[in-house]
């Protein structure tokens, strides 16, 4: 199945120009922790990096630097790291590890922003797999006993 039905296709973006402040006023607005940099190519919205609310703190704020001269470009990881649509989410997962990211910008087939999903969401998904497995693992026993009567 792919990475598409699991991710958030509901992101929060801005340009590279815009202002850390405005950047930071975004994840307080939208209650997020990053927001996608993107430019419009083409009525396309194409990722070029992601600011986390970890990077405004350990790259500017920690720093006792004045965010207010930053830009979302400026403090943008970069290039972003994407996954396609159709990827399975072992393949998301690997590509999060070998990129040492929680977070990967979902892209269609035309390199166009389509979601993003985070480690947090992929942890909620595996572990209701988990749950599924397990429940179906602990009742056998009990199927069995009431089948063999």
């Amino acid at each position: 199945m792919g990475i598409k039905n699991f991710c958030n296709t509901d992101v929060v973006v801005c340009d590279a120009e815009t202002p850390v402040p405005e950047v930071a006023k975004l994840m307080r607005t939208h209650h997020v922790g990053d927001v996608v940099v993107i430019e419009e190519r083409e009525e396309k919205r194409i990722p070029l990096g992601i600011v986390t609310d970890r990077d405004i703190v350990l790259e500017a704020v920690a720093l006792g630097l004045d965010i207010g001269v930053f830009t979302a470009g400026d403090l943008a990881s970069t290039p972003v790291v994407t996954v396609r649509t159709e990827e399975s989410m072992l393949e998301t997962l690997r590509t999060m590890s070998r990129h040492r990211v929680r977070r990967i910008a979902v892209v269609d087939e035309d390199e166009a922003l389509y979601g993003i999903i985070s480690a947090d969401d992929l942890l909620r998904v595996l572990a209701d797999e988990l749950l599924l497995l397990t429940t179906a693992i602990s009742e056998q026993p009990i199927k069995e006993s009431r089948t063999r009567r």
